[in-house]
């Protein structure tokens, strides 16, 4: 695995409603790539954030008859409060109208652009869907309607400043096909590069302050015109390490000087990432990100979840209702790698009551009470050569190797898969008998499965910290092991 620096995002969301659990996902897939990264030990940096400038949120705030700045606030704090309930290990977080880094950043980017000669000014006329804050063309629109939303696009006509982004065609085209910027899964990858071959158009960066009611970032040298959301939130990978201020040790460190630069984001918003963010770093002459890591939608009975069609399903609360450990279990084990996943909480609770407490959880209260019983919580050396011990040396390898494609479900069908194994072979040895003819010594068995069970806990950590902390304390390290206690009850659905 590669050694150096780790810098993951997550993509930062309108705060126009509430979070709901496409956000979830989003954060937890993210967490569990950089504990992994620090659990291999290399050094992290994990950022999120709240875009906040979106002229959505405007009008939302609008709609409700609150502030601009009071409505984005209190949303904006939703967002950041999914920290403690989803257990993140968040290193940073950046609130794009509110933290002092980013306006200075932005107006950085600008500036680099601009002096390559790549922004020009123009009236254009095309349609518009608020719900992504993009323009359309019309071969784009299925049925004459917004592939995301569903939503006919609005005919808007102003005049705006225009990227040159058609002059990056043939280097993106390049990059991508070439893997220097690596986008995962391939499928989103060939996405992409059919975007890019097709024929880029030149880009929309900015909308009339009027139109914004003044909220938004100045375009430099033009304050009739705001930077566009998306030129603007983008830049917040960079401006959050003090890009565009004096202060920027840590965009040399963290940008410029790290292995990997590793975004993860939902398919909604691959052209978004790479393509437009792309052409603004190749434009600024800065480096560009690593990878690009792309998830599918969150559906509820079939229809996507998202705030714009009110299908929708509260992380903050489900966690509160089943525990953390329940959650991101769901999102890790349900979640594949390709296609959109139907949340239930019936599921849910499925997935944690047969894997975690009837599986995981019970199989180390076993091992550990007949430790106790048969050996007073003493346990001896493994036998290197059980297949046990076997599968449970070669498991972190596989989860290096699941997790380093972003297949977050393979992983921790590794984990599984080994968890299996042990019950089998307590099954199978039956350690508590005393007639051991023919069978390995109770001891050994015994060693090799506590060892097994250390292996898993210590995998565990960046899928459930909570629940691979409970374990760890139990199992403990040594010669001496812990006493047996629940570590994940049975759910009983409560009643709503």
């Amino acid at each position: 695995m590669t050694t150096g620096r780790f810098y993951v995002t997550t993509s930062i969301p309108y705060v126009n409603g509430a979070p709901h659990l496409g956000h979830a996902l989003e954060l937890v897939q993210a967490d569990v790539l950089a504990r992994h990264r620090r659990r291999r030990g290399r050094p992290v940096r994990f950022l999120t954030g709240t875009d906040d400038n979106a002229l959505k949120n405007v009008a939302a705030a609008r709609a409700a008859g609150v502030p601009v700045r009071q409505f984005v606030d209190a949303n904006a704090a939703r967002f950041v409060a999914l920290r403690g309930p989803l257990a993140l290990s968040v290193d940073d977080v950046i609130r794009t109208s509110a933290d002092p880094r980013h306006a200075p950043g932005v107006r950085r980017l600008w500036e680099r652009c601009a002096a390559r000669g790549d922004f020009y000014r123009r009236r254009y006329t095309g349609l518009y869907c608020a719900g992504c804050e993009q323009f359309y063309a019309p071969d784009e629109l299925a049925g004459g309607h917004c592939p995301e939303h569903g939503v006919a696009p609005e005919e808007v006509s102003e005049e705006n400043w225009f990227f040159r982004l058609s002059r990056y065609q043939d280097q993106l085209e390049r990059i991508l096909e070439s893997g220097a910027v690596r986008v995962e899964p391939a499928t989103k990858r060939a996405e992409v590069l059919a975007f890019v071959r097709a024929g880029l158009h030149d880009l929309s960066v900015s909308r009339p302050a009027d139109r914004a009611g003044g909220w938004g970032i100045p375009v430099p040298g033009d304050p009739s015109q705001v930077v566009y959301v998306w030129w603007d939130a983008v830049a917040n990978y960079v401006t959050a390490l003090g890009y565009g201020s004096a202060a920027d040790d840590d965009f040399a460190g963290w940008w410029a000087g790290s292995a990997d630069r590793v975004h993860v984001v939902g398919k909604g918003i691959v052209r978004f990432h790479a393509v437009y963010w792309l052409a603004q770093l190749l434009s600024a002459g800065l480096p560009l990100p690593t990878a690009i890591l792309v998830h599918d939608y969150l559906t509820v009975g079939g229809a996507k979840i998202a705030k714009s069609t009110g299908v929708t399903a509260d992380p903050a609360g489900l966690a509160r209702r089943y525990g953390t450990d329940a959650l991101r279990w769901w999102f890790v084990r349900e979640v594949p790698r390709t296609g959109d996943t139907d949340f239930t909480e019936q599921r849910l609770v499925a997935r944690h009551d047969l894997e975690l407490a009837n599986g995981l959880g019970n199989l180390v209260q076993r091992t550990l009470t007949l430790v106790h019983r048969l050996h007073d919580g003493v346990v001896g050396a493994p036998d290197p050569e059980s297949e046990l011990v076997a599968a449970a040396e070669a498991l972190p390898d596989a989860v290096d190797r699941a997790v380093g494609g972003f297949d977050l479900r393979a992983a921790t069908a590794a984990l599984v898969a080994v968890v299996d194994l042990a019950n089998r072979t307590i099954e199978a040895d039956r350690p508590w008998e005393r007639d051991r003819r023919g069978r390995p010594d109770a001891g050994v068995v015994l060693a090799g499965l506590v060892h097994a069970c250390r292996v898993i806990a210590a995998e565990l950590e960046p899928f459930l910290p909570g629940g691979a902390a409970r374990l760890r304390a139990q199992l403990a390290e040594g010669e001496r092991v812990g006493r047996p206690e629940p570590a994940f009850h049975r759910l009983d659905r409560p009643k709503l």
